[in-house]
């Protein structure tokens, strides 16, 4: 299958090889040993670990230098891995061969202190070993809280998911249940086996999206470089242990076994990616598409629509059959949670059209509440029309496109959200225009915003300055530099001379 050429290098940039790219490995690798050494400070710790009552853990977090200290640390790397990320792509700009095993290199290497780290950016691991317990002590938790456990406090778990039903499927928590029957709960023990299976995740989607790239045309190291090895990848899916890793790679390897014509392969991954969180029926449509093949009839595709729901539906029901467990799963799909992110589309939007119908006298609470009602309809309405309109060529890139709608479109966005379509968008190629440049800026917004807002200090430590403030200054300065000092990665944004762009969007059938 023939490739597309790949992008030319932005103005005043010069084109390298992969073996020039050792600098930019080796101040990931800094990097990311900074916010290893940053989270032993302000990242979270369960009161019920050992590690609590470690000397340095005890100075790091109950002294202000300390705190400070880890608070820069932790920012300041993130800054580092996001630079060294960007140059990566511009020291590979001409993608030659060979640049795939620097990708992959950068991953592993980028990614190996962040297993050790102490949980940032997220505390839901905690949560997991909660509901292996529940599972443990035979209690449902799709239907019970975390907070019928004794001890569950002091086991790291946040306070929001004391009396909430969990919204994971039936796969994920047997592993739940696994992890607690190996570990005994033990926080620590229990962290590191769920990061582990996070791995399984990123492993998947450094195995599988050079696969389903190669078969659009698109280089698979510029989209491995763009949807894995970027910094929010890496530290949402490695560091923050989420199991949304899993959900992920389990999507995209089932994504490319469909789009081979191996379509009850592809239905199986898919269904289990499903079972581990459950947005990913968002995709079922799209894989009976590519099972059906680019030029199947009406017919044919709602045969293989139909198939494809039926052995996915047989499929969960065969899962939720022990324990109990059943459909419990669906209420997350069918009762969202309450609230909004104030950068997420429906979120700010909301907020200006409530400031507006509040100063013409207007409900305000109702017509916000009433926007972002109108946009989550929207989300679905654009998923259904990228499921039934489109060339039947690029049914990958409508799957992505139909995703992200879903997601973008929502009141509530967390910063790794962005990486459940991410992937997908770049095997369908990325161009090296304005779209490429709005995933720097995203990725480089929820890093910097990730790292303060998800920092933990006790409340009886005094600092001459609020460590969230402190983050934000180090990240909006680690920005700006980037964006107007250094003289290599001001011009991804800046650079007055379009960069040409020859990535294919889906030019084959798949």
């Amino acid at each position: 299958m023939k490739s597309a050429p790949s992008a030319a290098a932005p103005a005043g940039t010069t084109v390298q090889g992969p073996w020039f790219a050792w600098l930019q490995l080796l101040q990931g690798f800094i990097g990311s040993l900074m916010i290893l050494a940053g989270s032993v400070g302000v990242g979270w710790i369960a009161n019920g670990s050992p590690m609590i009552r470690n000397q340095l853990v005890i100075d790091m977090r109950t002294e202000g230098v300390g705190v400070i200290t880890s608070t820069i640390l932790l920012t300041l790397g993130a800054i580092i891995l996001l630079r060294s990320w960007l140059r990566l792509g511009q020291r590979l700009r001409a993608w030659r061969p060979g640049s795939l095993h620097t990708v992959v290199t950068a991953v592993l290497l980028w990614g190996a202190p962040l297993f050790a780290a102490v949980p940032i950016f997220s505390r839901d691991v905690y949560a997991y070993t909660g509901q292996g317990r529940l599972m443990a002590a035979g209690q449902n938790p799709y239907t019970t809280g975390i907070s019928a456990l004794s001890n569950w406090f002091m086991l790291g778990t946040d306070p929001s998911w004391a009396e909430n039903r969990t919204p994971y499927g039936p796969v994920f928590l047997w592993l739940s249940r696994g992890v607690v029957a190996l570990t005994g709960g033990q926080p620590d023990a229990s962290v590191l086996l769920f990061r582990a299976l996070a791995c399984v995740g990123v492993a998947l989607c450094v195995i599988y999206v050079p696969k389903l790239a190669a078969l659009h045309g698109v280089d698979g190291a510029r989209a491995l470089w763009i949807s894995v090895a970027n910094p929010l990848f890496l530290i949402s899916f490695v560091a923050s242990a989420h199991n949304d890793a899993l959900m992920v790679g389990l999507a995209v390897a089932g994504t490319y076994f469909a789009a081979t014509r191996r379509g009850v392969l592809g239905v199986l991954l898919v269904t289990l990616s499903i079972a581990i969180k459950p947005i990913t029926i968002v995709l079922l449509p799209f894989i009976g598409l590519l099972w059906a093949g680019h030029k199947a009839g009406w017919g044919r595709r709602f045969l293989f629509w139909a198939g494809t729901g039926t052995l996915s539906l047989l499929i969960l029901w065969l899962l939720g059959l022990p324990g109990n467990l059943g459909f419990g799963w669906t209420w997350a799909l069918l009762d969202s949670t309450p609230g909004y992110t104030g950068y997420s589309p429906s979120g700010f939007g909301g907020q200006m059209v409530g400031a507006l119908s509040n100063a013409l006298g207007l409900d305000g609470a109702a017509l916000e509440n009433g926007f972002r009602t109108l946009l989550t309809v929207l989300s679905v309405g654009l998923a259904v029309w990228f499921m039934f309109r489109g060339n039947p060529q690029h049914v990958v890139r409508r799957m992505a496109l139909a995703f992200a709608a879903v997601v973008l479109l929502a009141p509530i966005i967390q910063p790794w959200y962005i990486l459940w379509f991410l992937p997908f968008l770049a095997v369908t190629g990325i161009r090296n225009n304005w779209q490429i440049k709005i995933c720097y800026v995203v990725i480089a917004f929820f890093v910097g915003f990730g790292a303060q807002d998800q920092l933990f200090v006790w409340g009886f430590v005094e600092l001459p300055v609020g460590t969230a403030s402190l983050s934000m200054a180090v990240a909006l300065a680690g920005v700006l530099y980037l964006l107007v000092v250094d003289v290599y990665t001001r011009k991804l944004l800046f650079s007055r001379e379009a960069a040409l762009s020859t990535e294919s969007v889906e030019g084959t059938a798949n």
